[in-house]
């Protein structure tokens, strides 16, 4: 599928385009730079990316002319969010304001936004305060992410951090703890999931990371009786989220 079909009309080409975007507070995602392009409105841009920690991707001209719908890009296309990002702060008030342990999830590099908007609707649904997702090698809020989430993005929070070890570690001072998905885990029923926690849900194909995987408290896995051995990664965080929720329950 083409980019420009994934970012529907949350696609920005122009340099003037571009930088207005920047210029007016709106989120990008990721931006597109002509390889080698030196000049003056473009290094005004990439000085606006800079200034807003922006995922910068310098690109030969056949990428920029692929993913380009108008064929007008003048060497820049950038990206941006179909939502605008909360902070991992607000997902710590909003269960203050509830009343209830803290309970979030965190993505290490999901990059099917079906299957990131798959995992904020089961988010939401599941009573989670919030939902955490990397700067780097991760789906954004993209229209499709918004669409998948089936109206969840208007009530879940979803912050965007640089580095989700860092964040965790900030987190546990607050009294959080974190289970991360991993076939070589304890099954999860075996695991005591209650109070405030993390759930971390990793990659598609290669899973959690090790960094990440080393900041956990406790690895869960999932029985599988199947001839297959792994689940859709949306398909597990629904499945960890609602025993976490179940354990939650019988409190």
């Amino acid at each position: 599928m083409k980019a420009t079909m994934r970012y529907e009309e949350f696609t920005i080409e122009g340099r003037n385009a571009v930088l207005e975007a920047f210029r007016s507070g709106k989120t990008i995602d990721k931006l597109f730079v002509l390889e080698g392009c030196k000049d003056g409105p473009v290094q005004t841009i990439l000085r606006e990316a800079k200034k807003r920690d922006t995922i910068v991707n310098f690109v030969q001209r056949e990428r920029l002319d692929q993913i380009s719908g108008t064929g007008k890009h003048q060497g820049v296309v950038a990206y941006a969010a179909a939502y605008a990002y909360s902070q991992v702060e607000d997902m710590l008030a909003l269960a203050r304001e509830k009343g209830e342990p803290p309970f979030l999830f965190l993505l290490d590099g999901i990059e099917d936004p079906h299957n990131l908007g798959a995992i904020i609707r089961t988010a939401n649904l599941a009573g989670a305060h919030g939902v955490i997702i990397p700067k780097r090698r991760a789906a954004g809020l993209t229209a499709t992410v918004a669409k998948t989430s089936a109206g969840a993005l208007n009530y879940t929070p979803v912050a965007r951090v640089t580095n989700l070890v860092a964040v965790m570690e900030e987190l546990k001072k607050e009294g959080l703890w974190f289970v991360c998905a991993d076939m070589a885990g304890e099954t999860m029923y075996r695991l005591n999931l209650k109070g405030p926690i993390g759930l971390v849900i990793g990659n598609e194909g290669e899973g959690v990371s090790r960094l990440v995987k080393e900041h956990c408290d406790l690895t869960a896995s999932i029985p599988m009786k199947g001839d297959i051995d792994s689940l859709n990664a949306s398909v597990a965080a629904g499945v960890l989220a609602y025993e976490i929720v179940r354990q939650r329950l019988n409190a």
